[in-house]
């Protein structure tokens, strides 16, 4: 058993250089559709069950994380290894957080549908932190939810591990991003500043949004190597108090970006970025698979930004 996930958080281990926006919302060009979305109470109760789920990982208390379960439960894990009945679940977290003292976990729902008034479907991802060993992945969960008593509880979870294709690279690969950039969208205007910081150990972007009214907003984004998890990085920093991190990898267009993070008023939003290299001058970005509250949310229009000085 690499660790066990279950329901509820994105997540991201590829490794390699990449995309430039992060989710939040406020850090996109053009404004569609990132209104906080109306989720139905029966959806509430499911994400609050998986917080719940979280927040017993995290303090290790695997009876709390079986009472989450329904009592003839069925967990498979990664490797194939089947978990019967809520006992042997407990038994199995027991064991895992004796093993594994630092653990944490967080989770990102890709999708979740309610099939009827008693059962719905969750799809995610799930990452631990420290990553376990070996090589570099992500568990995508399929949880099966019901309602017993009024309460929804899990009834079937599997885990799949499904390995990240790393390439090499280094923080020197971001060279491309340095400089002056602006793109328009539907007369919202934005400009953001690339720099090398600490030595050329980061880059920050600096970003300001110009809205319709004329009114601004501003941002931060830091990029670089995590020596711990062994990946590069983001830190997003978005001016309603939100965060999001992101990891980026190589593609044949030029880079993505998985990221997860929070809106200022706590609600929860994953993203895939995409940034594809038009020529040393300009790229295209877009967002796609975004969500917020777990509610999925239109892909953003593909947005072209240029560069307005090439001082690098």
């Amino acid at each position: 058993m690499r660790w066990l996930s279950l329901p509820t958080l994105l997540i991201m281990v590829a490794l390699a250089p990449t995309g430039l926006a992060q989710t939040a919302p406020s850090d996109q060009p053009s404004n569609p559709a990132d209104q906080k979305p109306d989720v139905s109470p029966e959806l509430v109760a499911i994400q609050a069950q998986s917080d719940a789920f979280a927040e017993a990982f995290n303090r290790h208390d695997a009876s709390a994380v079986a009472a989450l379960w329904t009592d003839h439960a069925e967990f498979i894990d990664d490797s194939g290894t089947v978990y019967a009945g809520r006992e042997a679940i407990e038994e199995a977290y027991a064991q895992y957080f004796a093993e594994h003292s630092d653990v944490q976990i967080q989770f990102v729902i890709d999708s979740l549908r309610q099939l009827g008034d008693n059962v719905a479907i969750e799809d995610g991802r799930a990452i631990v932190s420290p990553p376990p060993a070996g090589d570099a992945g992500v568990s995508k969960y399929t949880a099966v939810h019901t309602k017993v008593d009024g309460k929804w509880r899990m009834a079937s979870v599997r885990d799949t591990w499904v390995e990240a294709t790393v390439a090499p690279q280094s923080v020197a690969d971001l060279e491309f991003l340095i400089g002056d950039w602006v793109a328009e969208e539907h007369g919202v205007q934005m400009h953001s500043v690339c720099r090398w910081i600490a030595d050329r150990h980061f880059v920050a972007r600096t970003y300001t949004t110009t809205h319709l009214d004329g009114s601004k907003t501003s941002g931060m984004q830091l990029i670089g190597w995590n020596p711990i998890a062994e990946r590069m990085q983001s830190w997003m920093f978005s001016p309603d108090g939100g965060h999001a991190i992101g990891v980026w990898s190589a593609t044949p267009a030029g880079w993505v970006a998985e990221t997860i993070g929070t809106t200022g008023d706590g609600t929860p939003t994953t993203s895939l970025n995409r940034l594809s290299k038009l020529d040393d001058n300009a790229y295209v970005w877009q967002s796609i698979q975004r969500t917020a509250g777990g509610v999925a949310l239109p892909d953003t229009d593909e947005v072209v930004i240029k560069r307005t000085s090439s001082d690098q």
